[in-house]
């Protein structure tokens, strides 16, 4: 998914829960900072493909696999909070509804998946979740008026 739906979700959780301070900085962290890994792709992206958009590259980072959760559950036990393990799922089970290639437990394998929905178009998964999310955010935030 793109940055877009996952700022989308995470805003609804942060309504839905609401959170404020540092957990509402912890959900943006773990809902859509986990993206942060492409910038740190991107000079080797360039170097490969230059500015023309090809797809299949593989943008991916262990920080935005499942793998991410030995890292990530411990984290929770010593903050004293699930929001981190709770929005990485969610950003987790958007990005694996995509059909690009994802590599569950890289670098420890190299075992390859495309996720789940792949035969529905990435295009259409993608539309139908923002718009639903706007919707949400939309009822969400006029609800807590």
């Amino acid at each position: 998914m793109t940055v877009v739906t996952h700022v989308l979700a995470t805003t609804l959780g942060v309504q839905a829960l609401n959170l404020h301070g540092p957990e509402a900085v912890l959900a943006y962290v773990f809902g859509v900072g986990v993206d942060a890994d492409h910038a740190l792709k991107a000079p080797f992206y360039l170097r490969a493909v230059g500015l023309k958009n090809q797809r299949g590259y593989y943008w991916r980072s262990s920080l935005q696999e499942p793998v991410a959760l030995l890292w990530i559950l411990p984290l929770c036990f010593l903050l004293g909070t699930v929001i981190p393990v709770m929005f990485f799922a969610v950003h987790l089970a958007m990005d694996y509804s995509m059909s690009y290639e994802k590599m569950p437990f890289f670098p420890y394998s190299t075992r390859v998946t495309r996720g789940w929905l792949v035969k529905v178009p990435d295009k259409l998964k993608e539309g139908v979740v923002a718009a639903a999310l706007l919707c949400m955010n939309l009822i969400a935030f006029f609800a807590r008026r």
